[in-house]
């Protein structure tokens, strides 16, 4: 399998990873997001609405074997990749690059391991108070937070609905933000 994907087969490999990132990254920057769910759009928002993204992608390809754990895999790394090119452009010099890329990945981490368990569990409270933890810690009680999960949660089961092939081919669905709100 990890022939296939890096062997003859690698550019046109390269080319569905790379349009599946550019999906996860169009859904993680949508309008809604920034302008009506009061996500700040700065250098940290954005990444945050990526991770959060990238986090749902992943979960949808746990457990996946062959081609899907590969894509999964190289996809993380694109991400990143980005996430250190962004420091870059924002003027972090050689040395400053390393501790916040460990930091960053510590960051996603954790997030992910909270979000992962809410998600599992179910629990809609429990994510949103990790979403509004990690997204608007500066915002006590920021209402869409729970706008946020119930998105999270209807991005879940749109995925979860997604063949894995057809993931593997390049296609991928995100639902509107405003079409998930429960409330």
């Amino acid at each position: 399998m990890f022939q296939r994907l890096f062997g003859g087969e690698r550019a046109r490999n390269r080319q569905i990873v790379s349009a599946l990132y550019e999906k996860i990254v169009a859904a993680a920057r949508r309008e809604t997001f920034f302008s009506e769910w009061d996500v700040p759009d700065t250098p940290l928002g954005r990444f945050e609405m990526i991770a959060l993204h990238m986090f749902l992608f992943q979960h949808r390809l746990r457990g996946e074997t062959g081609v899907a754990r590969e894509i999964a895999q190289e996809l993380i790394d694109d991400f990143f990749t980005e996430v250190e090119h962004s420091l870059r452009e924002l003027g972090i010099g050689d040395m400053g690059v390393p501790k916040r890329m460990k930091k960053l990945a510590r960051m996603f981490y954790g997030r992910t391991a909270s979000y992962e368990a809410a998600l599992d569990a179910g629990n809609r409270g429990e994510l949103a108070a990790a979403l509004a933890r990690n997204i608007r810690p500066d915002a006590v009680g920021w209402t869409h937070a729970a706008d946020l999960a119930d998105y999270a949660f209807a991005v879940h089961d749109l995925l979860a609905s997604q063949d894995v092939r057809s993931i593997c081919a390049g296609t991928l669905e995100f639902p509107s933000p405003l079409a998930t709100a429960i409330r």
